[in-house]
């Protein structure tokens, strides 16, 4: 007899007459690192939800070591020593870490809070995995990749044995993967079990024991990680064989589009600035990479160029005109599309349906409005058009609320809705983020699609295989200076990483 940890036994979820979850089961043995694979919308993060108490099933039970468990809500998923680590980050942004850390898990003495005895155990565990936290920052001032590692100490802080990750890797570079990887390794060493959420078959193939498959709220089946290929797992995820190499054609590139001439930005209240004077084009039919680790000056460059912040000094040129200070839906309106890092904050308005983020930008044009009210039968057709092209699912079509999509479906609205306006120049901040292989495959094609059309690309990417594959030039970042500009066939993937670490700059006249 198998000695299963976790048993999902025929669980079905329905959110009205969608069924995210149909008859799903799932074993997982103890100590093995389990990943979970499917499409945006394949019910992954639904069936982790239920595992965690988020959700109640409408069908199904639940063993946890043998025995039948009712969890109906996440303190009873605690209490069983499950813990999770959400695609979106759970952490309050004006806690500290360590508050962070131990909220809902407060030791009280006398209706004080103690948390000397927290601090200690908090330090003991970072130091342990080499968290190398500061346990008094605020959420808010620490990087995505920082608050990932919160949210795993969180878990352990709690002794769960039972890890889930979803999405984990989403937001981080290619050096806090690797680092996550062997942390993972670790903790299966140690006895723990995991449940790893990915689109990515390269993290299947290194840390995974076995692979399960969802397609449309099935399972479809359960892979040896280590045997199956990339290929056999691609083609049962999406149900047909995917190309995951983009064809990438000879362009010669035209006119600039997109000039930043000195730019120079400063974060608040700091000495030293975030973007210190970089200049650099991007030329009709080129695309263009901005590459580094993260929190090397990227986010402030983009939020320079968009208008999300404002810049200390320099210039932002779009087809000879100067858009520097100009409002960001005049830079709409001159040509730019932005496809933004972060698409809660800056790319989607979760309490609107699906067709009403697809208008924000255009709600006002004739198109979509008369006489001062909006035409909604305009805008569902609109929307229903732009998903049908870009394969953007959810459970009520265009009149559901954005905030319960998955994040790839999410990510997939604002792609439909930046490259419709047609736009001079697209700004896309690791545009497949979040995305299976086959929309991954999709946007690459896209955006090539825009290149070939004499369209300018900008494209900030942590992923170097990305970087390597669709760019003309790359542009490396490094403590907030360009330090060189190369194309793709001139530089090896380690050349590359030197320049990215800092530890070799070309600093260009």
């Amino acid at each position: 007899m198998e000695d299963y940890i976790i048993e999902m036994n025929h669980i079905t979820k329905q959110f009205g007459a969608f069924k995210a979850n149909d008859d799903i089961t799932l074993k997982v043995r103890k100590g093995e690192i389990h990943a979970l694979l499917g499409e945006n919308g394949a019910g992954k993060s639904t069936l982790m939800s239920v595992l965690f108490g988020m959700y109640q099933p409408e069908a199904g039970e639940i063993l946890i070591n043998g025995k039948k468990a009712s969890i109906h809500d996440p303190t009873d998923a605690n209490r069983l020593g499950i813990g999770m680590v959400h695609q979106h980050f759970k952490l309050v942004h004006n806690f500290t870490v360590l508050e962070s850390i131990v909220l809902g898990h407060e030791t009280v003495r006398h209706g004080f809070l103690k948390m000397d005895d927290a601090r200690k155990k908090v330090m003991a565990l970072s130091e342990k995995y080499k968290f190398q936290i500061d346990p008094d920052s605020y959420i808010s001032d620490i990087t995505v990749g920082m608050q990932q590692r919160v949210e795993i100490l969180k878990m352990l802080y709690c002794d769960n044995e039972i890890l889930i990750f979803d999405e984990p890797t989403a937001v981080l570079t290619q050096q806090e993967i690797d680092e996550l990887m062997k942390i993972m390794r670790q903790l299966v060493a140690e006895g723990k079990s995991i449940l790893f959420i990915t689109h990515k078959l390269d993290e299947i193939k290194a840390v995974a024991d076995t692979c399960t498959v969802l397609r449309k709220g099935r399972n479809v089946g359960t892979l040896d990680a280590k045997t199956a290929s990339k290929e056999e797992m691609s083609e049962l995820m999406v149900g047909r064989a995917i190309d995951l190499n983009p064809h990438k054609k000879e362009v010669k590139p035209g006119k600039p589009v997109l000039e930043v001439r000195n730019l120079t930005m400063f974060a608040h209240s700091a000495k030293k600035p975030v973007v210190n004077d970089v200049s650099f084009n991007v030329r009709a039919g080129e695309i263009v990479c901005i590459a580094g680790i993260d929190g090397n000056g990227q986010s402030d460059l983009v939020y320079g160029i968009t208008g999300l912040h404002p810049v200390t000094s320099g210039s932002v040129v779009l087809n000879g005109k100067d858009i520097t200070k100009e409002s960001i839906r005049k830079k709409c309106l001159d040509g730019m599309a932005h496809i933004p890092e972060d698409r809660h904050r800056f790319g989607l308005i979760l309490d609107y349906t699906l067709m009403e983020n697809m208008v924000l930008q255009t709600y006002y044009t004739p198109r979509f409005v008369k006489n001062g009210f909006l035409k909604f039968d305009e805008i569902k057709n609109y929307a229903e058009g732009l998903c049908q092209k870009f394969d953007v699912r959810s459970s009520n079509g265009v009149e559901s609320i954005v905030r319960g999509m998955s994040g790839g479906n999410q990510q997939k609205a604002i792609i439909a809705r930046e490259l419709d306006r047609n736009p001079e120049i697209v700004i896309a901040v690791q545009p497949i983020r979040g995305l299976d292989v086959g929309a991954i495959a999709y946007i690459h094609n896209q955006l090539l699609a825009e290149r070939d059309a004499g369209k300018a690309v900008l494209l900030v990417s942590f992923e170097l295989e990305e970087v390597m594959t669709i760019s003309d030039r790359i542009l490396v970042m490094s403590e907030g200076e360009i330090v060189t500009d190369v194309k793709p066939e001139e530089i090896t993937l380690q050349e590359l990483g030197l320049y990215m670490a800092g530890a070799k700059r070309e600093k260009r006249a």
